[in-house]
């Protein structure tokens, strides 16, 4: 799929690409669908599945599993939303630039401030899950408990402040650990239900036993399992005719985390009983017992533990770079495009954020602050489905080729992209609580009052420069997800690591 042609690589041997294979500013091309595909696995798959199976279950039962596959199909509209934005606005920023382009500075604030908002949410998520997990190993008060879920974001927050080579060191460790508890839960785990055929089946009945009425929580709780796909639109200057190969990309990649999640599900349901996934805050320890035993349970356990490490690290690596993106335009107080002068890290983005994680992490409602989050993103990924509605027809894009006839999937497909991405959005936040919705208001309220009164609305002297390092930094996470998740089989089809970035 997807096979490079000689001499496409734009490896160390110096060849020249022939200008159809230069991005922006002469970047290479390089980037296949394999690429594409790999880098959406690797940035979505991780800790969530340690965490929202019981959840759901709690909602719905057996039933769950139609939200993961619901979700799985929402969740790609979303991706091939942003991605198609990525391709016209190949800016650093995300979102935040995406809305800038399109609507202004204003409404790229509140689009960057929503996902900035969304990133401290989530961190605590995986901080409770943790203490959780850890749990199966020592036992812990409620003191201890918290003591540990903020050590545990204090200490990842210095490993970001104190080098960005130290944070891609330990990502790189925990991304290649954190796959194979679940790969062996998932082929080991359908054997185990295929043998016991007659348990299994009363393990998944009655499969809707508290009917369909909370479907839509649960939907907004599995979107937030899906999230992360927007590391695969990061590269796009570096796409082969990024109008087919991104799309395919993501659709194949999104293909496979949902059948992915939808398979472990399964598992989970059929050796569990949901009345007892319904009452656990570690709901892969409980199928592990159930398959493997003790060894089981304690494998699980070290998978979750190392898997939502991993996870925290990389929000807080992204996050911080779009609060500093933000701040380096002038968007929020220039303090937090400050740069430790020994380290070089956006220390105060990544001190702020992590105080405001580990206040969440006292919040032990795992729901709710994954819906809250889910409430914010969808915020943000209403305004990146309107902004790509504006560049349709014309409006301040970047690429010439998006002013050409339609081809390919830029039919009406990619025309009515946007549209079922707002309603998609729009259901997102109805689905949410009236406290929820309240609250996301409070902090849109917030966030406005601190555009208006902390906000220079000029951009930092010195930060623009080291802006870009952002863009180069997402660029080598997702050049690892593909050497850990995609290499055996990639070399086994002539597939290569793309090359380094350029510099300067």
């Amino acid at each position: 799929m997807g096979d490079r042609a000689d001499g496409q690589t734009g490896g160390g041997s110096g060849g020249i690409l022939p200008p159809g294979l230069l991005g922006p500013e002469g970047v290479p091309r390089v980037l296949t669908v394999f690429d594409v595909t790999n880098i959406t696995v690797g940035a979505i798959v991780g800790a969530d599945i340690y965490v929202a199976s019981a959840i759901t279950a709690g909602l719905l039962g057996p039933a769950s599993l139609l939200a993961w596959l619901a979700a799985g199909v929402l969740a790609t509209l979303l991706a091939l939303t942003l991605a198609e934005c990525a391709r016209v606005v190949p800016r650093v920023g995300g979102p935040y630039a995406y809305v800038s382009r399109a609507f202004g500075p204003l409404p790229g604030f509140l689009a960057g401030w929503s996902m900035w908002i969304a990133e401290m949410t989530a961190m605590p998520v995986f901080a409770i899950a943790f203490s959780s997990y850890l749990g199966y190993f020592v036992a812990l008060d409620d003191v201890q408990v918290h003591a540990v879920r903020v050590g545990f974001l204090g200490l990842l927050t210095l490993v970001n402040v104190i080098s960005v080579r130290a944070a891609g060191r330990v990502n790189d460790a925990l991304t290649l650990l954190k796959l194979t508890p679940l790969f062996l839960l998932v082929v080991i785990g359908l054997g185990y239900a295929v043998l016991d055929l007659e348990g299994t089946a009363d393990r998944l009945s009655p499969f809707a036993p508290f009917g369909f009425a909370e479907f839509p929580t649960a939907l907004m709780l599995v979107v937030w399992a899906y999230m992360g796909f927007e590391l695969s639109t990061v590269p796009a200057a570096e796409v082969q005719d990024p109008g087919r190969t991104i799309p395919r990309g993501i659709a194949v990649g999104m293909l496979i985390v949902a059948s992915f999640y939808l398979v472990t599900n399964l598992v989970v349901t059929s050796v569990v009983p949901y009345e007892e996934l319904m009452d656990s805050g570690t709901p892969l320890i409980l199928a592990g017992t159930a398959i493997f035993g003790a060894t089981g349970a304690a494998v699980m356990a070290a998978g979750a533990m190392v898997s939502v490490s991993g996870s925290d690290e990389s929000d807080m690596l992204g996050a911080s770079r779009l609060a500093y993106a933000m701040a380096a335009d002038g968007l929020l107080p220039h303090g937090l495009a400050s740069l430790h002068r020994r380290f070089r890290t956006p220390y105060v983005a990544l001190i702020a954020q992590g105080l405001v994680a580990a206040a969440l992490s006292f919040v032990d409602v795992l729901s709710s602050l994954i819906s809250f989050a889910v409430v914010n993103l969808a915020f943000s990924f209403l305004f990146c489905a309107a902004s790509l509605w504006r560049f349709q027809r014309g409006h301040a894009v970047d690429l010439v080729e998006v002013a050409r006839p339609n081809r390919g999937w830029r039919g009406r497909g990619a025309r009515l992209l946007p549209a079922m991405a707002i309603v998609i959005c729009v259901g997102l936040l109805a689905a949410a609580s009236h406290r929820q919705q309240l609250a996301a208001l409070a902090v849109l309220a917030a966030g406005l009052a601190v555009y208006a009164v902390a906000a220079p609305k000029r951009a930092h002297e010195t930060a623009g420069e080291w802006l870009h390092d952002r863009e180069r930094v997402l660029h080598r996470l997702a050049r690892r997800r593909m050497r850990f998740l995609g290499g055996p089989v990639g070399w086994s089809r002539g597939h290569t690591t793309p090359p380094r970035r350029p510099r300067g």
